[in-house]
């Protein structure tokens, strides 16, 4: 298997919740690499950017304001099937579907607010990373 890189963001509910420790300590735990990560503050335009690819969907108006709604932190993951093993991890979107034990399941409260965004697809997770952080930003942990 490829090294494969992914985003997290911590969502405005995660951070409101102050649970970062203890979702990124669940990362760490399962073998990912934190290349690099920020707390920011998304206007309404960079959610409604990040998300674009939603934007034909009933929910999107929806997730730009709550994205938008406090701060979040991105963070840029690393480790071999990132993605894959991440979505594992956090769990469906839908913390009521998720599996025992993953983030989502153990911290979310609806589908709405669900603490961690990851990516979908090895190709999804390198744009973005990028639209968060420039290769100057990711610190190589190797």
């Amino acid at each position: 298997m490829a090294i494969e890189r992914t985003l997290a963001i911590l969502k405005p509910d995660c951070v409101r919740k102050n649970l970062q420790g203890q979702v990124i300590a669940r990362m760490q735990k399962a073998g990912f690499t934190i290349l690099s990560m920020k707390m920011v503050r998304l206007s309404p335009i960079s959610a409604g950017a990040f998300y674009a690819v939603h934007k034909d969907r009933p929910f999107y108006k929806g997730l730009v304001e709550f994205m938008s709604s406090g701060a979040c932190m991105p963070i840029a993951l690393e480790k071999e099937n990132a993605v894959e093993d991440f979505r594992t991890l956090i769990g469906k979107t839908d913390p009521a579907e998720a599996a025992p034990g993953t983030i989502r399941k153990d911290f979310a409260e609806s589908k709405g607010e669900n603490i961690v965004h990851g990516s979908d697809s090895p190709d999804n997770g390198k744009s973005e990373v990028a639209f968060f952080f420039s290769e100057k930003e990711l610190a190589e942990n190797r």
